[in-house]
């Protein structure tokens, strides 16, 4: 069996190299991308519950009450009761739109600079391609 064939080993060296320009970006904020997308998730749906979380963010609902409790600690993320008393609750703190209104611009930036490596063909192509997956 060859690696270098392997899509599963090709798209997680890409995954992991895409990702740590984009922590490299949002480290001054002192987040990583996967707590920045899960803001920006939270932020979209708020108020929202975990389990409506984790359906749009594709984690298991374990995984993001994870997740929120570390954004939690980190002030940018209040997690409270629904109705039901079962259920949390997630939103965006002051703070975290703050994080959320000063990355974007650091994220748009590492967008920007995936889109002139590619150029816009290759960019497109690239999209649709994992689109397809």
């Amino acid at each position: 069996m060859s690696t270098s064939n392997c899509h599963c080993i090709l798209l997680r060296q890409a995954s992991r190299k895409v990702s740590s320009y984009y922590d490299e970006a949002l480290a001054p904020l002192g987040v990583n991308i996967g707590q920045f997308s899960l803001l920006r998730k939270i932020r979209r749906l708020a108020p929202a519950s975990l389990t409506d979380v984790a359906v749009a963010a594709e984690l298991d609902r374990s995984t993001v009450g994870r997740n929120a409790k570390v954004l939690e600690r980190m002030g940018l993320v209040a997690i409270g009761h629904g109705e039901d008393q079962r259920e949390a609750m997630l939103s965006i703190t002051e703070q975290g739109q703050t994080v959320l209104n000063e990355g974007a611009p650091l994220w748009d930036g590492v967008q920007d600079d995936i889109d002139s490596r590619l150029g816009p063909d290759r960019t497109r192509q690239l999209q649709e391609l994992l689109a397809a997956l």
